[in-house]
């Protein structure tokens, strides 16, 4: 790789910035190699190197052809350097995102030569916590490109994928150091146990009466991760999946459009659709809603099991034509799914849990989720991968109660409203009092 371990962005000229010293005998005041103590030149620091970033991502990236918001020629980007949060500002415009995506996306990209990928790879190496939001916001379409190009090669024309795979190792050795060699781990409540929420019915005295405590069952999440030089085929899944646990931890601080890139694309990724898919959405034909409660109808006919066996049956047997078509690019859709190994799908739920249940996302990333989740759903169901199936089954009836929850919640208020304009009730009067003289 062509990529050099640098400890971050390229200072500014006020880095040398040196405040006034009108008093010759306090020496105190005087900076050291170019580093204070005081808070105000720490804030014009990060600010500075913060505007130096952008002028530099302007410098790389391709001329937009709208010439700018105002069509004068003018960069989106310059107008991004000039506020007092740069960094936060090139995080939040959708302006500068789309021009980052595009340049990201061109065939050319993602070789050890791409200046954007060298960008992006500085810019996180900073110390600055906004800008490495920054480069977070842009690993959905990175993951994407990497992972679409690396399972479905240009026979015509191979390319480098270095550039990617340098800002993909920048994150997992992060994340390597952050874990300090330690594995993820969480505490497994000991089913035989009382919990602290409830009282046995029936407590039984024990025997012991001074019992040893049980020790509580650890489960491992994600192993110790090994510092890694190169992105190995055996040991790719595991450095994407470590980047996205990554992108995870910051997720509330993403913007939309980044949200709902990586539900697009994980969509994408779990296959072409097909009927299994809308397997929640089918409702009981054999039960009827009575009283708030679900009882069995007594006049199923012989006919409609019969029915039922035979649409079962056609199901199992065409479960072979299903695989066919779901794998095949003879649909108008390209297919682009990828492996999905645990290590890989395990963040990817994570990411999509949040986007699904999230109370401040927007319904455009909870329906691109709820998608996702669904076709998830089916390609486990397809590769007969229990956590998969269990993980996403259980998604998928979190994100129906949600729904239903929320549309019981609107028909409530609507009702409400109806009524309440219906009955409005009157203000009470105050009563009258005379004033009588005797």
């Amino acid at each position: 790789m062509d990529f050099h371990l640098r400890g971050g962005s390229p200072s500014s000229s006020s880095d040398d910035h040196r405040y006034p010293n009108n008093n010759n005998n306090n020496s105190s005041l005087q900076p050291t190699n170019g580093h204070s103590s005081d808070p105000m030149h720490s804030w014009w620091e990060s600010i500075s190197k913060a505007r130096s970033r952008i002028h530099l991502l302007s410098s790389i990236l391709p001329p937009s052809d709208d010439g700018g918001a105002g069509g004068e020629g003018e960069d989106p980007l310059s107008s991004l350097a000039d506020t007092d949060r740069p960094a936060r500002s090139l995080l939040i415009s959708s302006a500068a995102y789309t021009s980052i995506s595009a340049a990201l996306s061109s065939p050319s990209s993602g070789s050890g030569e791409d200046p954007l990928c060298h960008w992006l790879y500085d810019t996180y190496l900073s110390s600055d916590p906004d800008l490495r939001l920054v480069v977070l916001s842009y690993l959905p379409l990175i993951s994407s490109i990497y992972l679409h190009r690396i399972h479905h090669p240009n026979s015509d024309n191979p390319l480098s994928l270095s550039g990617f795979e340098a800002v993909l190792l920048a994150l997992y050795s992060s994340e390597t150091k952050a874990r300090n060699g330690k594995p993820v781990t969480i505490s497994i409540p000991d089913l035989t146990q009382p919990s602290l929420y409830h009282t046995p019915r029936n407590p039984n005295k024990p025997s012991n009466p001074n019992p040893k405590p049980s020790n509580p069952l650890i489960g491992v999440v994600s192993p110790p991760l090994e510092p890694q030089m190169a992105v190995k085929s055996t040991k790719r899944a595991c450095i994407v999946g470590v980047a996205l646990d990554c992108y995870y931890k910051q997720i509330s601080q993403m913007p939309i459009w980044s949200k709902f890139d990586f539900c697009k694309f994980a969509a994408r990724w779990a296959g072409q659709d097909c009927p299994c898919t809308s397997d929640f959405d089918r409702k009981p034909e054999h039960f009827v809603e009575k009283n708030n409660r679900f009882e069995n109808e007594t006049n199923v006919g012989l006919e409609e099991i019969e029915d039922e066996i035979e649409y079962v049956a056609d199901r199992v047997g065409s479960l072979d034509i299903e695989v066919h078509n779901y794998s095949s690019s003879e649909v108008g859709e390209e297919d682009v799914r990828i492996p999905l190994p645990w290590e890989l799908l395990q963040p990817i739920l994570r990411i999509l849990g949040h986007c699904l249940l999230g109370p401040l996302n927007a319904d455009e990333v909870k329906d691109a989720a709820s998608m996702a989740v669904r076709r998830l759903y089916a390609r486990a169901s397809h590769d007969l991968v229990p956590q998969a199936i269990l993980a996403t089954r259980s998604l998928i009836q979190l994100d129906r109660r949600a729904r239903e929850a929320a549309n019981a919640a609107a028909a409530m208020v609507v009702s409400s409203a109806s009524g309440s304009n219906a009955n409005t009730p009157s203000k009470a009067k105050k009563p009258e009092i005379l004033l009588v003289s005797k």
